[in-house]
C-alpha cells in the first residue's frame, strides 16, 4: 500500500457512509442526496462554482427531480483529466431505510433493502476528496459525476452531454462488491413489447367466431423457445440471453376479464441481451418472427388472423476494454497498490459504464462493499468498502 492510500480516515469515511444511507433518493427522487453531498463537498472546501447540476432531467421521459450533480476540481499536477462516477438513485425497497453498524457490517432493519447500491459509491467519492484536500495530495484534474435514475435505466448516463465533463480520458465507476474485481465489459439490451389485438366472442357459445389473443402470445413464446431465441441463447453467430418479464393486458389489467370471452387484447415486455450490439438485434428479431409465425395459427372462421405491432427499442450498448486499454492498466496498478490481485469481470447487466464508453470515456467499473443488493438482506462489508476508498485515491493519485 502506498502513502497516498494511507491517509484515508476509515473512520470519517464510515461516518460519510452511514449519513448517505439514511437519506432516500430512490430513482428519480434524487434531490435530497444530491444536495446532501454538495453541501458535505462545500464543507470540505470544494468551490460552490465548481459544483452544478446539468439539463438531463428535462430530456429524461420520467419524472426526475433534478440533473446529474458534477463536480470539478483542478488539477495540483499536470496529467489528462481522471473522471470518477457513481449513480445517486436507489431501488424502491430502500425507501426508508434505516442503517446501523453491526460488527464489521452495515445493515438495515430487515424491512427494506439498505441501499449501499449506491450510497457506498456516493460516500468514496466525497471520502476521496477530504483526503485529497486534507492531506494536499498530488492529482491531475478530475472531474466527478454522479447520475440519476441508474436504476430505471441508466438514463442520467445515457443523457448525458459528454462536453459537460471537460475532456475526460478516463473513468472509474464506483458500482460493484469488491475492490479487486474490474469490470471491464458488459452486455448491451434491447427491449421489445408486441400488442395482440384478437376479437372476443362468446368462449362457451362461439368460440370459433373470436380470435384468442392469449393463444397468439402462449404460441408465440412456445415459437420462441423452440427457435433458440428464449432464456440461455447459443447459436453459430453469437451468443445472449432474453426473457419474457411482462405478460398482461391494457393499462396494467390482466389480458381478459372472463372465462367465458375469448380474450381479445394481450400485450407483452421483454429484453434480450448480448456482448454483441449485431446480436441482440438478432434475438429481437428472431422473438419478432416467432410472433408473426404464431399469428397465422389462429383464425376466425372467416380466415381472420389478430393483429399485432411488435416493437423494440435499444436500451443500452455493450463494451468491453482490452487489458490493454489505458484505463484498465491504470486499474490495475492501483488495486496492486492496495496489495490486491485485480479480477477482470465481464457483466451480464448494464452499468453507467456502458453509456460512459458510448460517449467516448472508457469506464473501468469498481467495487466498495455492496453485498445481497436489491434486497432486505442487503449490507455493506466496512473492510471491502474501505478498500474501495483506497482504491480511489491510488486511482486518484498515481
Amino acid at each position: 500500500m502506498t502513502n497516498a492510500s494511507q491517509h484515508l480516515d476509515t473512520a470519517s469515511a464510515e461516518k460519510l457512509l452511514l449519513r448517505y444511507l439514511a437519506i432516500d433518493g430512490v430513482t428519480g427522487q434524487e434531490e435530497q442526496i444530491a444536495n446532501a453531498i454538495r453541501d458535505d463537498l462545500m464543507a470540505l472546501g470544494v468551490h460552490a462554482a465548481s459544483i452544478r447540476f446539468d439539463g438531463v432531467a428535462a430530456k429524461i421521459p420520467l419524472p426526475t427531480q433534478t440533473g446529474n450533480l458534477i463536480v470539478d476540481l483542478p488539477g495540483t499536477k499536470p496529467g489528462p483529466r481522471l473522471l470518477f462516477s457513481t449513480h445517486l438513485d436507489t431501488v424502491p425497497l430502500c425507501a426508508g431505510a434505516k442503517p446501523r453498524v453491526e460488527g464489521d457490517r452495515i445493515v438495515g432493519d430487515g424491512t427494506t433493502a439498505l441501499g449501499g447500491d449506491n450510497r457506498t459509491g456516493c460516500a468514496m467519492l466525497v471520502a476521496l476528496v477530504e483526503t485529497l484536500m486534507k492531506h494536499n495530495l498530488p492529482h491531475p484534474p478530475m472531474t466527478l459525476l454522479f447520475t440519476v435514475r441508474e436504476e430505471s435505466g441508466l438514463h442520467g448516463a445515457r443523457e448525458l452531454d459528454p462536453a459537460d465533463l471537460n475532456g475526460a480520458v478516463m473513468c472509474f465507476n464506483v458500482d460493484g462488491r469488491l475492490a479487486s474485481e474490474l469490470i471491464v465489459g458488459a452486455v448491451g439490451q434491447e427491449n421489445w413489447e408486441v400488442a395482440i389485438t384478437g376479437k372476443a366472442s362468446h368462449a362457451g357459445v362461439a368460440p370459433d367466431k373470436g380470435i384468442s389473443a392469449t393463444l397468439v402470445a402462449a404460441l408465440g413464446l412456445a415459437e420462441t423457445k423452440a427457435a433458440g431465441w428464449f432464456g440461455k441463447i447459443v447459436k453459430p453467430d453469437g451468443h445472449g440471453t432474453s426473457n419474457v418479464g411482462i405478460f398482461g393486458g391494457r393499462d396494467g389489467a390482466a389480458a381478459g376479464d372472463a372465462t367465458n370471452v375469448v380474450t381479445d387484447y394481450a400485450w407483452l415486455r421483454g429484453e434480450a441481451r448480448s456482448p454483441k450490439e449485431e446480436f441482440t438485434t438478432a434475438i429481437t428479431t428472431g422473438i419478432r418472427t416467432a410472433f408473426e409465425k404464431a399469428r397465422t395459427q389462429v383464425t376466425d372462421t372467416e380466415g381472420d388472423m389478430a393483429g399485432m405491432e411488435f416493437t423494440s427499442v435499444k436500451a443500452y450498448p455493450p463494451f468491453n476494454l482490452g487489458e490493454d486499454t489505458a484505463v484498465v492498466r491504470h486499474a490495475v496498478k492501483a488495486v496492486e497498490a492496495i496489495g490486491l490481485k485485480p479480477v477482470f469481470i465481464f457483466s451480464n447487466g448494464g452499468l453507467d459504464a456502458n453509456w460512459l464508453d458510448k460517449h467516448g470515456i472508457p469506464t473501468v467499473t469498481i467495487g466498495a462493499g455492496q453485498y445481497e443488493i436489491h434486497t432486505i438482506k442487503e449490507y455493506v462489508h466496512l473492510p471491502e468498502y474501505a478498500q474501495g476508498c483506497r482504491l480511489a485515491v491510488e486511482l486518484a493519485t498515481m
